[in-house]
């Protein structure tokens, strides 16, 4: 979604960073997806938002480690950066399809449904990667619902928006996670973590309007209204999302993995409920091959980020995750670039470069 997420990544373990840094150990932020940028999420929970959201929260509960197994590490890092990658390119090309256009809230229930199959894997005796729990459907329903907001919005906000807008927008996630947890927990984060906030929300508001003006070049990928409508959503539901659940961990003594394997397969059956109020099946019949064969590849893709971030935050920790997020959030945004059509001298880059400076701060 983009799982997929996304899906954030990295409010968690960046001011987990800022906050070691100050001697701080309170909790202030959370998460897309998981153990990298703040701007990942969705895509990935795309599932990337999904997976970037509750993984984080594993993250910033894991103490920073000396990596283990440097090649290992190195290959799962590699995985999970171009797996995430892969996703976001290859959820906006099934959604400027038209005719998926109409199939998110499926689309959503897909990615679910794979992530809880992963995670059932991994629960496995012959893997044992983590031990699962069982919690009440009752109890989860509310964080299910929250879930699919989580992903559903992000996911149509890539069908209208340009690769690199969407990316961008998910920097807002830190700032409004933040703000949230000052505002219902009287959290506060260290203040040159909020002079690094500054410049990147700056930028996002930079991109925002360029991207979203109309170009007399028909090659140029831009941003409709729509499009920034469902971004600002998006990163509001998400933030909520990652708040609720850390409070759901909290009270419920569970990992991010154990959550997550409970309440996927609860997203994916809920959203069933809604599709036939939602999507549109019958122009999908008129698509192509190719397209279906993309969606499997999205699935597929939504499997190796849960995979891979798992081994990334037990080998690596919070703080080196962290930087996991900056290359995938740069990588994304100068590929978004590269494949939007527009020339150096646009003036969005002057936000695209804001934003990224204060998201490496």
């Amino acid at each position: 979604m983009a799982p997929s997420h996304v899906e954030a990544e990295a409010e968690k373990g960046h001011l987990l960073q800022e906050e070691e840094d100050e001697g701080s150990s309170s909790e202030v932020s959370g998460g897309r997806t998981a153990v990298a940028s703040p701007t990942n999420r969705l895509a990935s929970m795309d599932i990337e938002g999904l997976n970037d959201v509750d993984v984080e929260k594993e993250a910033a509960n894991t103490q920073e480690r000396p990596p283990k197994h440097g090649a290992k590490l190195i290959a799962w890092i590699s995985l999970n950066t171009l797996a995430t990658i892969g996703i976001i390119f290859t959820n906006k090309a099934i959604f400027s399809d038209p005719s998926f256009q109409r199939c998110q809230v499926s689309f959503a229930s897909f990615h679910f449904f794979v992530t809880g199959l992963t995670l059932f894997v991994l629960s496995r005796p012959h893997f044992a990667m983590f031990t699962p729990e069982q919690i009440r459907i009752k109890t989860l329903l509310p964080l299910a619902v929250a879930m699919s907001l989580n992903v559903i919005l992000p996911n149509a906000s890539l069908q209208f928006s340009s690769v690199t807008f969407y990316q961008l927008a998910r920097i807002l996630l830190t700032p409004t996670v933040a703000f949230i947890n000052y505002i219902f927990y009287s959290t506060s984060i260290p203040r040159p973590a909020v002079y690094a906030l500054i410049p990147a929300c700056v930028g996002v508001g930079i991109v925002s309007y360029y991207d979203s003006k109309s170009s007399s070049n028909p090659k140029v990928k831009s941003t409709s209204f729509t499009g920034v409508i469902f971004a600002f959503a998006g990163v509001i539901a998400s933030s909520l999302y990652t708040v609720w659940v850390s409070s759901y961990q909290k009270a419920l003594k569970v990992n991010s993995m154990q959550l997550l394997y409970n309440q996927a397969p609860i997203g994916g059956v809920l959203l069933l409920y809604v599709v036939p109020w939602t999507d549109n099946f019958w122009t999908v019949n008129d698509a192509p091959l190719n397209k279906w064969m993309l969606i499997l590849l999205s699935g597929a893709f939504a499997a190796m980020i849960n995979l891979s971030q798992f081994f990334i935050i037990g080998q690596a920790g919070p703080v080196s995750s962290t930087v996991v997020g900056h290359l995938k959030t740069c990588a994304i945004v100068t590929l978004g670039w590269i494949t939007s059509g527009r020339s150096v001298g646009d003036k969005s880059i002057l936000g695209i470069l804001l934003a990224i400076a204060g998201i490496v701060a």
